[in-house]
């Protein structure tokens, strides 16, 4: 429920809330253990000379064990960041050092990537480094062998995210790292929209994973960097930031064990959950979908490869940034990635899908926490719609 102002007053309204691809509301449970690790074992997971330091350090030892585990990791190939942008960078950047000591700087990617992938490669783009933008097509889904068709010997990694955050879509990245395991390149996912969603792709032996705790109820500011080994042979990090012997050397600063705590509260919550979660998700989908058959519309993505909880669609004659207007005191919704919703461009993952100027620029995107939605009804959201969508000509 959010407050609104009218001209007479100040008045209670209630709005759906379909956002959560952006983030989602904290798990109330999560709120208590952040609480209590702020307030009362407030210690320094570096302090080691009394048991509030000693207590921190266990707890963050938990969590560490606890997210290696959803993964497939070794507890030790897990460092904690503030999220998966910071994930991101230390990945594709300290990954640079070693692509340029051994000659390798080809790197191959998505046009769907989220900005905190495509800004940091454009970096590297300046400095030297050649990377392969793969285009997928109407589908908004990259082909593994489209990425193996662009391999080559100085191939130092690939970058591919495993659900996109506009469309859903889910990248075939369990498939890929079977094939890259093969070859020397390696292979780094942003997992940012399906860790814990889709658990079973990031089992698979994926060299770097960035996660973020704040797509499934997690505080913000809190994420991890999976540094899964070949063997022996650790991933060829260099640290981007300096000042502190913390996760491993590659992050450096004070661990904030309340966010880590936090982390590991919403990851268990959600992994218990998580078969309800998708049945939710599912049938919260099926709604929309039927509530919205009195409505013309298109789904930007391909359908049959998605995550049940994000939904992108474009309606016909209609201006997807005047429609948010229309809808913002029934339903919380947005055009795309939220770190770009200040823009009124055409969205670059609608674009490099090959979809019409016209559909990029209006494409929606609903997305749900199935638990916060119960007592949505989309019938509404569809009446509303077709009431303002001019008539068919």
């Amino acid at each position: 429920m959010v407050v609104q102002e009218t001209s007479q007053k100040w008045v209670a309204v209630v709005v759906t809330y379909l956002d959560a691809a952006a983030t989602t509301r904290v798990d109330p449970r999560v709120a208590d253990v952040v609480l209590h690790w702020m307030t009362e074992d407030f210690g320094n997971a570096g302090s080691r000379t009394h048991e509030y330091g000693l207590r921190a350090k266990k707890a963050v030892a938990e969590a560490r064990a606890f997210l290696a585990e959803t993964v497939g990791a070794k507890t030790e190939e897990v460092i904690f960041t503030s999220g998966a942008t910071e994930s991101n960078n230390i990945a594709l950047l300290g990954m640079a050092p070693y692509g340029e000591k051994h000659q390798r700087r080809h790197i191959i990617t998505s046009a769907i990537e989220h900005k905190a992938v495509i800004e940091p490669l454009l970096h590297l783009q300046s400095k030297g480094f050649e990377v392969d933008f793969l285009e997928p097509g109407p589908s908004g889904r990259i082909t593994t062998q489209a990425v193996l068709d662009k391999l080559r010997p100085d191939t130092l990694l690939v970058s591919l995210m495993h659900v996109n955050n506009e469309t859903g879509v889910i990248q075939p990245v369990a498939e890929l790292a079977e094939k890259l395991r093969e070859t020397q390149t390696f292979f780094h996912v942003d997992a940012a929209q399906g860790y814990a969603k889709v658990p079973d792709d990031l089992k698979a032996p994926i060299d770097l994973i960035s996660i973020s705790g704040h797509k499934i109820g997690a505080p913000k500011g809190i994420g991890a960097l999976v540094t899964r080994r070949r063997g022996w042979d650790k991933a060829p990090l260099e640290p981007i930031m300096f000042g502190g012997g913390q996760e491993r050397k590659l992050r450096p600063g004070t661990l904030p064990v309340p966010l880590i705590v936090g982390l590991h509260e919403a990851a268990k919550i959600f992994q218990e959950g998580q078969s309800r979660w998708e049945r939710d998700a599912v049938a919260m989908r099926e709604r929309m979908l039927t509530a919205l058959d009195k409505t013309r519309f298109r789904i930007n993505g391909d359908a049959e490869h998605a995550v049940p909880h994000i939904l992108n669609v474009t309606f016909d004659d209609l201006n997807a940034e005047a429609l948010i207007v229309r809808l913002k005191g029934q339903v919380a919704v947005a055009t795309g990635s939220a770190c770009t919703s200040a823009s009124y461009t055409p969205s670059h993952v609608l674009m490099a899908m090959g979809l019409p100027p016209e559909v990029a620029t209006n494409g929606l995107r609903f997305s749900w926490f199935p638990s916060q939605v119960a007592d949505f009804n989309p019938e509404e959201l569809a009446e509303t719609i077709a009431r303002v969508q001019p008539a068919s000509s």
